[in-house]
C-alpha cells in the first residue's frame, strides 16, 4: 500500500479523497493555486504545494508542476479526482515515466474512451448498443446542417473531446445546426483545445442512466448497479439517484453486462462509468465512458456500502477486487443534490462572491455532505460553481426524498446566489416524486428557470405564524422584559400588501397561533440572530430559515420564501397609507445577466434589430451565453466592448 498520495485536484473531491486516505493511514499532499491558498483541502492535507496563479491553465492543469510536487514531497501515487487532468492521457503517461502511480485506468483506455468518435466504434465492436449518427469529423457549418438533415432532426452536435456539458448543442433545423456547430466548436476549442465536432441522433424522451464499473489488474470487472442522472440542465447533472426508478432487473443486468464488456475491451482498470441514453421503451444506447470517478459516486457508495475511492487506491496498489459480481448487493435508496452557486431566477446563470454565512444540515446516517468550502470562502469565477453535494439515504425512494427535503430546509447559505430553493422545488415536484422524468424535465417544468411559486394557503399560514413568533421575541427583547406577554399577542403580518391578522397564545408546552382564523400549535423557540427556527408545527418537525432585512423578515421553507412585515395593529393601519415606490424602467437596456467576459457584440449603434436576433455573447464559468433581442428596436448606444469584464446587470446595449 502507498504511504503518501498527492491529490491533483481541489474543492470537495480533494477533501473526499483525503478522507479515505486518512482512514487507510496514507499521508496526503494537496496542490493549490494562489486563489486556493486558504482552502479547506489545503488545510486538511499533511503537506501542500503551490502550483501557480488562480487560472487553472496556470496551476491545476500544469502537468510538470504536479510531477515536480510528487518528486519534492515523495508522493508515490496521484489521485486526479474528476475534471482537470483526470482524463488526460498525457498526464497519466507523464506520471508513469516519472515512476509515480496514476490512481486510474491505463493511458490507452483513457485515450480510447476520451475520444467520443473512437469510443463509439469500440463500443459497437464490443457489442454495445450505440446511437445512430455520423462518426466522422465535420469541417464547417454547412456540412453540419447537411449531415444533420440526413440523420434526421433532432440531432445532438458534440465536441469529440467534450465533457461537463461543454461543446454540446441540440439542433432541430438547419439554422440551429449551423449555429450549434459554431458554438460547440468555439466552446470545445476554448475548453479542451480541440475543436473536432460530430453529430448523432438525439433520442426523444431520453433518460440518462449510467453504470458504475470497477476493474482490477487481474482481469476481474464488475458493475455496481446504476445511477439515474436525468435531472440536468444545460447537459449538466443537478440531481442523481441510485438505483433508477425506471429500470427493471432485466434491463439493469443487460446494461451492466454491456458496460463490463466495454471496459474489458479496452483493458480497463480502476473505477469508471459507462453512460447510456435510455428511451421510453427501455431501449438503451451507449453515450460515453468516463474514465474517472464521477461527481455522483456517493449515491452508489450509499446503496452498496462500498468506498469507491478506497477501492481505486487498492486496485492501483495491485490488489484484486475483494468481491465478485454475485456478491454485489444494492440496499436502500440514495439521492444526491448538487448545490450550485447560481441564480435559478436568471435561468441558472452562475453566481460568484463570498459565502458570508454558511451552515450545513447536520450529518447523520441518512444525511451526507461532501464539500470543499467553509464560511467566508470565495466562490471564484475561475472554477466550477458547485458548492457541495448533499446526499440523503433511506430504505426506499420516498424516505430518501423526505430526508432530502428536510436537509434542504436546514441548509443555510448567504452572500451568493444558490439553487437550494430550486432543489426543494425539484424534489417536491409531483413528476419527480412519481419517477416520471427525462433529460428534458427541467426545460419542460422550469423553462425560464425558477422564480419561485405561489405559496399554498396552509404553508402561508405556518409561515405567518412563525413570523409573528419571531417578531414577538424581538419585541420582548427590545422591551427588556417589561410588560406582560398579553401586550404582544396581536399582530398584523403584511405579505405582498395583504394584511393577515395573527394572534399568539402562550400554552404550557407550546404556542397556539391563529393566522387568518386558522389555529396552529407550534413548539420551538427562536432567539435573535439565529438563522433557523427549528421545532414542530402541527406535530410535524419543521425547519424555517429566518433572515432580517431592515424591518422585514424573510422566511424560507420547502423552497418557498415569504417577505413579511410584522406590525402591531395600529401601526399596520398607518402603513396602509404609505405611498409605494415604483421600480425604474430598464426595458430599453440589454443587461449582462451574469458576471463574465463580453466575447462579442453582433450589433452597432443605429442598427435596427428584430426580436430573437443575436446581440452579444457573454462567457462565464467557461460557458458561452448567447444574448438575443426580446423585441424589435434600434440600437441607440453601446455601453461595453468585446473583451470587457461585466458585472451582473451591467449595461451592454441601449435601445431607443
Amino acid at each position: 500500500m502507498f504511504k503518501k498520495i498527492l491529490i491533483a485536484n481541489r474543492g470537495e473531491i480533494a477533501c473526499r479523497v483525503m478522507r479515505s486516505c486518512r482512514r487507510l493511514g496514507i499521508a496526503t499532499v494537496a496542490v493549490y493555486s494562489e486563489a486556493d491558498a486558504g482552502a479547506p483541502h489545503v488545510e486538511m492535507a499533511d503537506e501542500a504545494v503551490l502550483l501557480g496563479p488562480a487560472a487553472a491553465a496556470e496551476s491545476y492543469l500544469v502537468i510538470h508542476r504536479i510531477i515536480e510536487a510528487c518528486a519534492d514531497t515523495g508522493a508515490e501515487a496521484v489521485h486526479p479526482g474528476y475534471g482537470f487532468l483526470s482524463e488526460n492521457t498525457a498526464f497519466a503517461e507523464a506520471l508513469d515515466e516519472a515512476g509515480v502511480t496514476f490512481i486510474g485506468p491505463p493511458p490507452k483506455a483513457i485515450a480510447a474512451m476520451g475520444d467520443k468518435i473512437e469510443s463509439k466504434k469500440i463500443a459497437a465492436e464490443a457489442g454495445v448498443s450505440t446511437v445512430p449518427g455520423h462518426m466522422g469529423l465535420i469541417e464547417d457549418a454547412e456540412e453540419a446542417a447537411r449531415i444533420a438533415a440526413e440523420i434526421g432532426y433532432p440531432v445532438m452536435i458534440k465536441a469529440s473531446a467534450g465533457g461537463g456539458g461543454k461543446g454540446m448543442r441540440i439542433a432541430r433545423d438547419d439554422q440551429e445546426a449551423r449555429e450549434g456547430f459554431r458554438s460547440a466548436r468555439s466552446e470545445a476549442k476554448s475548453s479542451f483545445a480541440d475543436d473536432r465536432v460530430f453529430v448523432e441522433k438525439f433520442v426523444e424522451e431520453p433518460r440518462h442512466i449510467e453504470i458504475q464499473v470497477l476493474a482490477d489488474g487481474q482481469g476481474n470487472c464488475v458493475y455496481l448497479g446504476e445511477r439515474e442522472c436525468s435531472i440536468q440542465r444545460r447537459h449538466q447533472k443537478v440531481l442523481e439517484e441510485a438505483p433508477s426508478p425506471f429500470l427493471d432487473v432485466a434491463t439493469r443486468k443487460a446494461m451492466g453486462e454491456q458496460a463490463v464488456a466495454l471496459a474489458q475491451a479496452v483493458g480497463y482498470r480502476s473505477a469508471g462509468t459507462v453512460e447510456f441514453i435510455v428511451d421510453k421503451d427501455r431501449n438503451f444506447y451507449f453515450l460515453e465512458m468516463n474514465t474517472r470517478l464521477q461527481v455522483e459516486h456517493p449515491v452508489t457508495e450509499q446503496v452498496t456500502g462500498l468506498d469507491l475511492v478506497e477501492l481505486m487506491i487498492r486496485v492501483a496498489a495491485g490488489e484484486a477486487l475483494p468481491f465478485t459480481q454475485d456478491e454485489v448487493r444494492l440496499e436502500g435508496w440514495s439521492l444526491e443534490a448538487r448545490v450550485y452557486a447560481e441564480d435559478p431566477s436568471r435561468n441558472f446563470l452562475p453566481s460568484i462572491g463570498r459565502l458570508v454565512r454558511y451552515r450545513e444540515p447536520a450529518a447523520s446516517e441518512t444525511v451526507r455532505i461532501d464539500t470543499g468550502v467553509v464560511e467566508g470562502a470565495e466562490i471564484s469565477m475561475f472554477y466550477d460553481p458547485m458548492i457541495a453535494k448533499l446526499v440523503t439515504t433511506g430504505p426506499d425512494r420516498a424516505a430518501a426524498i423526505a430526508e432530502m427535503r428536510r436537509a434542504l430546509d436546514a441548509y443555510y447559505i448567504r452572500g451568493i446566489g444558490h439553487n437550494l430553493a430550486f432543489l426543494s422545488a425539484l424534489v417536491a415536484h409531483p413528476r419527480f416524486q412519481a419517477g416520471d422524468m427525462t433529460t428534458n424535465f427541467i426545460a419542460e417544468e422550469f423553462p425560464e428557470g425558477h422564480k419561485g411559486s405561489e405559496v399554498a394557503e396552509d404553508l402561508l399560514h405556518r409561515l405567518l405564524a412563525v413570523a409573528a413568533l419571531v417578531r414577538r421575541t424581538l419585541a420582548l427583547r427590545d422591551a427588556g422584559g417589561r410588560g406582560g406577554l398579553e401586550h404582544y399577542g396581536e399582530w398584523i403580518v403584511v405579505v405582498n400588501d395583504e394584511h393577515h391578522p395573527v394572534t399568539i397564545e402562550e400554552r404550557e408546552d407550546h404556542h397556539l397561533v391563529t393566522a387568518d382564523g386558522e389555529g396552529i400549535e407550534i413548539e420551538g423557540d427562536w432567539h435573535p440572530g439565529a438563522p433557523l427556527f427549528e421545532g414542530r408545527i402541527a406535530g410535524e418537525v419543521v425547519t424555517v430559515q429566518v433572515d432580517r432585512s431592515g424591518p422585514r423578515l424573510r422566511l424560507t421553507h420547502g423552497g418557498f420564501a415569504v417577505e413579511a412585515l410584522v406590525l402591531r395593529p395600529h401601526t399596520a393601519e398607518l402603513a396602509r397609507r404609505m405611498p409605494k415606490k415604483q421600480p425604474p424602467d430598464l426595458s430599453k437596456y440589454l443587461l449582462s445577466p451574469m458576471p463574465g467576459l463580453l466575447v462579442s457584440l453582433a450589433v452597432a449603434e443605429g442598427q435596427e434589430v428584430k426580436a430573437g436576433q443575436e446581440l452579444a455573447v457573454v462567457e462565464a464559468m467557461k460557458m458561452e451565453n448567447l444574448l438575443r433581442a426580446e423585441q424589435d428596436g434600434t440600437v441607440a448606444k453601446l455601453h461595453a466592448a468585446p473583451g470587457d469584464s461585466l458585472a451582473v446587470d451591467q449595461k451592454i446595449v441601449e435601445f431607443q
